[in-house]
């Protein structure tokens, strides 16, 4: 009976032993069925292997369960795998996610994938796959991620594809679908993401979309929808990008939009709305993107687009606007692009001087008159700017506005005739009398009777003793008046001259754009206050002129110039960085940051940091610059404390929102400039925006996409 006892024990001991041990032997052998239907061009796939020893949970790209040891997550993406997905993969009945992204795989998706019912993400974007969608996906009860963009995938898309109720991303875009949009998935309450974008869809826009109340993204743009666009999509209150650009979609923009509250991008272009702009368009307060390009829209531009202060982008090209440029679009202290052109709009352009962060502008082919401004941002436009506005003169078009053409008809009245007679017979008056007027009499000079008046240089404030007996003649001396050849570089509030000194020392002199400071004596305070930081990743202030004539900056020389420079300059300023190099110029860069923050008395918000406010020594050490003075030159421009300071792309959005100003805007910006030493991507390029693009590829689980050519190597390194 004992021994009985202890057979029973020993067997339920080894059943327990056997239920945990590795089931390589089945998912094994399956697994390597599915490697000979790929074509394995860099034998990526070498440890997959039918040996005695073989474990298949060790294997590149498989991850198993640690108590059951079944297949749960198989990772092939970006392996550049050629060939079909063999249907053994629908026996690994344990598996959760398959990733098989960035390949060359073709052929069908095997219907066999809708036996895997504990399956969540399937991803097979980027490949060559054709054929339908299985109309047996629906019977994945789980499947919550389905990304097939980028193939050449066709047919309709499944109506019992509604089924899939737990779906959150439903990416389909760029592939060959047509038909109507099944109103089914209108029922997917849990979708995050719907993009049917790039196909060849037909039909209306389902109203029951208005359901989709958790969705975040919407984007059903390049395809043949027609009819309206439905009002009830302003049910979709959790929408932060909402595009429908290039189809046929006709009638009015729903004024109801506006109540969509966390809305950042509204694309309309490329279609055949008609009607005007609703002004209510301006509550839309987070818009960061706003593009209702070629249509057929009518009226004026609504003044309430004035109250877009996060907006960066509008573009209203190409339609049959009239009217003025409203005077509150100058309020606009973020907008980076506005194309207004081919349009009938008429008025001048002036307003448009105040939007400080505007970089790129079209207003060519409207009815616009008057003088273009030189300063500020214009000094950023081309030409071609202003093409096709006759009414429009001045530098830009190389025009005097008060140039007439020959053809042109002056037509003068009696009183003007009569007031330009009055007017010479009083110049002429006035020339008798100095005639007349005795000549001994010397000119009153305030401050003097006996003294000639001289010029007198401004005068120069030496902070460093690098500078020590040095006066502004020197200076000018040295650069030859500030000549061209001694630019070294261009800034949006000024040009950077190198200047060598009497001790053969160079220094970098920043000349401001801006006009003589509003508050001069505040202002040379503040510039006190920096010249008396020191910190080994600062770049220190060591004098300045401030006149009439011009105003001055001296700061170190650096002789590697800018981190934006290295990364996105020319062929002949960019370089290759390394890793190391790139973490030790980031390393530096927050030093120097968390210096200004907690260690100055008071502390510093530097309010511009970016990659072209980092410069780097001979030893590429980053150094910060320009902190401590950016209120100071935009409050002499503005006079306002409520000017938002920064440059596009860089500004911390809850700062552009509220005007609240914090240390956390630094850390933003500064997490921006990490953004570009990783990628080697510009924060803002082609209106591509860093951070929106890391924000979409994180939500697909594919940041390293990004990554920078010349660093992903070492990275991928580092992770194993």
């Amino acid at each position: 009976m004992a021994n009985s006892w202890k057979r029973i024990v020993l067997v339920g001991f080894l059943a327990v032993c056997l239920s945990f041990a590795p089931v390589d032997c089945d998912e094994g052998t399956i697994l390597l069925e599915l490697k000979k239907s790929f074509r394995d061009v860099d034998n990526v796939l070498y440890d997959w292997t039918d040996s005695s020893s073989s474990d298949c949970c060790v294997w590149r790209g498989v991850t198993c369960d640690n108590v059951t040891f079944n297949v749960v997550a198989l990772n092939l993406s970006n392996l550049n795998l050629d060939g079909e997905i063999s249907p053994a993969i629908g026996q690994l009945k344990a598996l959760i996610s398959m990733d098989l992204s960035f390949n060359e795989l073709y052929g069908d998706i095997p219907f066999s994938i809708s036996k895997l019912k504990q399956l969540e993400n399937l991803i097979l974007k980027n490949n060559q796959l054709i054929g339908p969608i299985p109309s047996t996906l629906s019977q994945i009860p789980n499947l919550k991620i389905f990304d097939v963009r980028n193939n050449s995938l066709s047919g309709s898309i499944p109506e019992n594809i509604g089924n899939c109720t737990a779906f959150q991303v439903l990416s389909l875009q760029s592939n060959r679908f047509s038909g109507q949009i099944p109103s089914v998935i209108g029922l997917m309450q849990a979708l995050a993401v719907l993009d049917l974008s790039g196909n060849m869809l037909s039909g209306t826009i389902p109203p029951i979309l208005g359901n989709l109340t958790y969705t975040e993204k919407l984007n059903v743009a390049n395809n043949h929808l027609e009819g309206r666009i439905p009002d009830n999509l302003s049910s979709c209150t959790n929408l932060n990008s909402l595009n429908l650009s290039s189809n046929n979609l006709k009638g009015p923009i729903p004024i109801e939009l506006s109540r969509i509250g966390n809305l950042d991008t509204l694309d309309l272009s490329n279609n055949r709305i008609s009607g005007h702009m609703p002004s209510s368009i301006g509550d839309l307060e987070h818009l960061l993107k706003l593009n209702l390009s070629n249509n057929d829209l009518t009226g004026f531009i609504p003044a309430e687009f004035g109250n877009l202060r996060s907006v960066m982008d509008i573009d209203l090209s190409n339609n049959h606007l009239s009217g003025p440029i409203p005077q509150e679009l100058g309020q606009l202290q973020n907008v980076f692009l506005l194309k207004l052109e081919n349009n009938s709009i008429s008025g001048d352009v002036m307003s448009l001087a105040s939007c400080l962060s505007l970089t790129l502008l079209n207003v060519s082919y409207n009815n616009l008159a008057g003088y273009i401004p030189t300063g500020n941002n214009f000094s950023r436009f081309s030409p071609d700017s202003f093409l096709g506005n006759p009414g429009l003169c001045g530098y830009w078009l190389k025009s005097s506005c008060y140039a007439r053409r020959p053809s042109d008809r002056v037509t003068i009245s009696k009183a003007a005739i009569l007031g330009i007679a009055l007017g010479g017979l009083v110049i002429l008056l006035m020339i008798l009398i100095a005639v007349w007027r005795p000549h001994n009499q010397k000119p009153f000079i305030e401050g003097t009777l006996d003294k000639p008046v001289c010029y007198k240089p401004p005068k120069l404030v030496i902070l460093n003793m690098n500078m020590a007996l040095h006066v502004y003649e020197d200076i000018m001396r040295m650069t030859e008046n500030l000549s061209e050849k001694y630019i070294i570089g261009y800034g949006a509030s000024s040009t950077v001259y190198k200047c060598v000194l009497k001790n053969c020392k160079p220094v970098a002199v920043k000349k401001l754009y801006s006009h003589y400071p509003h508050c001069l004596k505040e202002f040379e305070t503040e510039l006190e206050t920096v010249g008396s930081i020191k910190h080994r990743n600062l770049v220190s202030l060591q004098g300045y002129s401030l006149s009439p004539s011009g105003n001055l900056l001296f700061y170190d020389y650096m002789e590697n110039g800018s981190l934006w420079d290295l990364l996105h300059g020319t062929y002949t300023k960019k370089k290759k960085l390394d890793w190391e190099t790139r973490l030790s110029i980031a390393f530096g860069a927050a030093q120097g940051l968390a210096y200004l923050h907690h260690d100055c008395s008071p502390r510093i918000i530097h309010r511009d940091v970016k990659s072209s406010n980092i410069l780097l020594d001979k030893d590429y050490e980053a150094h910060l610059t320009d902190f401590g003075i950016a209120k100071s030159l935009c409050a002499s421009k503005t006079h306002t404390s409520t000017y938002v300071i920064g440059t596009i792309g860089y500004i911390d959005p809850e700062y552009a929102r509220t005007s609240r100003l914090t240390e956390k805007s630094d850390v933003y910006s500064y997490g921006v400039v990490l953004l570009e030493l990783l990628t080697g991507k510009k924060a803002i390029d082609n209106e591509s925006n860093l951070h929106h693009l890391i924000l979409t590829k994180a939500a697909n689980n594919a940041v390293m996409d990004t990554v920078d050519p010349e660093i992903s190597k070492h990275a991928k390194t580092s992770e194993k």
